[in-house]
């Protein structure tokens, strides 16, 4: 069963940034996040399943990328520290070539110190529908202008649009980019019809 973990380390050290990266650098096998509240939340692999719809989602977002050439590309390994103090993974995040332009060389071998411009968020068969509201509601929080929010299990999608409220989808054959990602369409229906 893949679970993920809240650890409370307040009443112990209260970690700066600077402190959980150094944590996340020093247990590289570890998937780490911190909410904005400081706690740890450790998360475990995902099913083979999930690992391989990310695999997907991960590069159609790639491919359209390198033919737009608008931004860049990061998987859920990339780590964002959010302005209003969490650090976070997304399963696939996109940002503008601007924002990564601005960025220092050293900004750049760190959490990006800032919020994604898109990101998507795969659940798998353990993760909480609910969590998963409330992080995307976060990252919307912190600036992102579109994100989706995918649930294999009840084949239903969340969207965020940055200034809106949540829009939710029963089983859509594709979601379009908007005018965040121009012209990128997500196909779904190989993640349907493998249910």
């Amino acid at each position: 069963m893949m679970t993920a973990y809240t650890i409370n380390l307040d009443p112990i050290v209260k970690l700066t940034r600077e402190q959980f990266y150094e944590l996340c650098a020093a247990n590289p096998e570890l998937k780490l996040e911190r909410n904005a509240n400081g706690e740890i939340v450790i998360m475990s692999p995902t099913g083979g399943e999930t690992s391989a719809w990310n695999s997907d989602l991960n590069t159609d977002l790639s491919i359209w990328n390198r033919q737009e050439r608008l931004g860049k590309v990061f998987d859920s390994s990339g780590g964002f520290s959010l302005p209003r103090g969490s650090d976070r993974s997304p399963d696939a995040a996109w940002i503008t070539i601007e924002k990564w332009n601005a960025l220092s060389p050293e900004q750049r071998k760190q959490f990006l110190p800032l919020c994604p411009d898109f990101v998507i968020e795969l659940l798998s068969p353990t993760d909480s529908w609910i969590k998963g509201l409330a992080k995307m509601q976060e990252y919307q929080d912190n600036g992102c202008r579109l994100g989706w929010l995918i649930d294999p299990e009840s084949k239903r999608v969340a969207i965020y649009r940055l200034g809106q409220p949540v829009e939710i989808l029963e089983a859509p054959v594709s979601l379009s980019g908007e005018d965040v990602l121009l012209g990128f369409v997500l196909n779904l229906e190989n993640i349907w019809s493998s249910l």
